[in-house]
């Protein structure tokens, strides 16, 4: 549930604001001093402002400045003043919305649920999903290059999470020692494939619960390995 405060002087006007708010499914808080207003606002968690223009200890044009600082939390600016020159100042340092009084509640309403949507779109883009493989009990973390194995986080080195990425991206595809050699060292192999026996080995011993009897790696005698799926 979304969670909005009202600093707003007029007691009347702000319980109405309230009442339409709630009515539409949103937690309600309400502060009528400019002051007081700021210090919850910064000192609390709210998905939306609503600011009047004009208010006791401290003014809304303030406030606002004073919250972007801090936050990128939405902001709606209301006021009596018609002016357009309120208007920029307030979207200026950093409102989203200016609406002017009066206004009809279901317009306001209308208005906050449309910054919300927009907020929690940008912020939505903005969050980096790691990019995961999950096998099996057998998860790799892309993005952080974690390794764990039914949910025991397992040290590899930089070349063996490489390996087994690779091998993972590329289920029930059999390579051979040259191959794998080439596409994780980015070398012509002539000479070091034991490297990549090495490595699987290493790999098996941190994964598999029976070395003898892999269930992730398999080798191909005479070919290569693959991973099983």
């Amino acid at each position: 549930m979304s969670r909005i405060l009202i600093v707003e002087d007029e007691e009347s006007i702000a319980e109405l604001e309230k009442d339409y708010l709630e009515l539409s499914g949103f937690e309600v808080e309400i502060e009528n001093n400019g002051t007081t207003g700021l210090t919850r606002a910064l000192k609390e968690d709210f998905d939306l402002f609503i600011l009047d223009l004009m208010l006791p200890g401290m003014d809304g044009f303030e406030i606002c400045k004073k919250i972007r600082q801090e936050k990128n939390t939405p902001i709606l600016m209301v006021s009596a003043k018609k002016d357009d020159i309120d208007k920029i100042r307030g979207l200026g340092l950093g409102a989203d919305d200016y609406i002017t009084k009066p206004f009809s509640p279901s317009e306001l309403v209308a208005r906050v649920k449309a910054h919300l949507s927009r907020y929690d779109r940008l912020i939505g883009s903005n969050v980096q999903k790691n990019e995961i493989i999950e096998i099996r009990g057998l998860k790799i973390d892309k993005t952080a290059r974690r390794v764990y194995i039914n949910g025991e986080e397992k040290q590899f080195t930089t070349k063996e999470f490489d390996l087994l990425t690779f091998l993972a991206e590329n289920p029930n595809h059999v390579f051979t020692k040259e191959e794998l050699f080439r596409n994780i060292w980015d070398m012509e192999s002539i000479g070091d494939i034991a490297t990549v026996t090495v490595h699987i080995k290493k790999i098996r011993e941190k994964i598999e619960f029976d070395t003898s009897k892999p269930q992730y790696i398999e080798t191909i005698w005479g070919v290569g390995y693959r991973f099983k799926i």
